[in-house]
């Protein structure tokens, strides 16, 4: 009996659930839809590229010429500098103890330069006029002595001995006033030219050394290039800042008063693209919000392509054209570093003669 009937039946059953679902899985499924709703350009003909904001100063990313550790940050995320202000410092305690020292070899340089400037000394003047009238009254005495004795009538009455001594001793005497006479007149002449000389090539060297220690100290102390805004902050007190390009910059500051948009147009549709062509962008996420933009500049070196979209038909092989536009930063509610999807007015692909005319823009 249940081979009779129930394995037919059995049999039956399955070859129906079977075609059932064939073709339930045969159905069309609806297309899933966009999380956003993409962006359309109002232009015919338009080359589309994606956008990467940026300060219209450029990102600049902050680093340091020397590495050291960090003693101080005077700026936090989103601060508003001005150019030289200072954003941080490392520790700089050795430099400026060095610094102290080529100040004080600077004073006293300065110092021995004013000595002989000012030389000779009020007080130092009348010592010496004294000592000259003193080897004159001297002179005169032995003088005086020898005449006493040259007019002896009676050449016996003194040996010739005694009038060799007197004789010297006038000639000593003479010796002694010029000195004094000598001493006096070096003294009132002042300082030796070349004496001065000495001691302001030392003062000069001292003032050298001293600027080339401030030099060092100042390099502790990194400023702000440029007038803007800082949009990254990756140091912290205590922390070691290495000198040199970073992967990660110690500080990113930038003018972010007008923005710019650095466009990425692939190398096949750069031909398509003029000079100054007006341009839109959309706010990923909403295309309800878009901005005309205003052209800046060509960069004349294509690169290798480095912003992705994440698309997966798209093309990471290839170098691309980029183009900056502006925009005042209050049109839309956007930061630096958001993407943004382009379109720019071009030539239709089909339309080569205006070739020659788009190079010679």
């Amino acid at each position: 009996m249940i081979r009779k009937y129930m394995l037919p039946l059995a049999a039956i059953a399955g070859v129906v659930f079977a075609v059932m679902t064939v073709i339930r899985g045969q159905k069309t499924l609806p297309a899933a839809q966009p999380v956003a709703s993409p962006a359309l350009s109002s232009f015919v003909s338009y080359v589309a590229g994606a956008g990467i904001i940026e300060a219209s100063s450029e990102n600049i990313s902050i680093g340091t010429p020397i590495g050291n550790v960090v003693t101080e940050v005077f700026v936090k995320v989103g601060d508003r500098v001005k150019a030289g202000q200072p954003l941080f410092r490392l520790r700089d305690s050795v430099i400026r103890a060095e610094l102290a020292t080529r100040q004080a070899a600077l004073d006293a340089a300065n110092a021995r330069l004013s000595r002989l400037r000012s030389m000779p000394r009020p007080e130092e003047i009348p010592p010496a006029e004294a000592r000259v009238a003193e080897a004159e009254s001297f002179l005169a005495d032995m003088r005086n002595q020898l005449s006493l004795i040259e007019q002896l009538t009676d050449k016996r009455a003194v040996s010739q001995e005694e009038l060799d001594r007197r004789r010297f001793a006038v000639q000593t005497a003479q010796a002694r006033l010029r000195t004094a006479q000598s001493e006096l007149a070096l003294l009132k002449a002042g300082s030796w030219r070349q004496d001065i000389l000495v001691a302001e090539a030392e003062v000069a060297s001292a003032q050298a050394q001293v600027r080339l220690a401030q030099a060092e100290l100042d390099r502790h102390t990194v400023l702000a290039p440029v007038d803007g805004q800082v949009l990254q902050v990756k140091i912290r007190p205590g922390e070691y800042a290495q000198p040199g390009p970073l992967a990660t910059p110690l500080m990113l500051l930038g003018d972010v008063e007008r923005l710019y948009v650095r466009v990425d147009v692939d190398e096949n549709d750069a031909w398509r693209v003029a000079r100054g062509a007006p341009a839109e962008a959309f706010v990923r996420g909403n295309a309800s919000l878009r901005t005309p933009l205003t052209f800046v500049r060509i960069e004349p070196y294509v690169v290798p392509k480095r912003s992705l979209t994440g698309d997966s038909t798209e093309r990471v092989d290839t170098r691309v054209l980029q183009i900056l536009y502006s925009f005042e930063r209050d049109q839309l509610p956007v930061y630096v570093g958001q993407q943004m999807d382009v379109f720019i007015e071009a030539r239709p692909v089909s339309d080569v003669s205006g070739v020659t005319a788009l190079n010679s823009r």
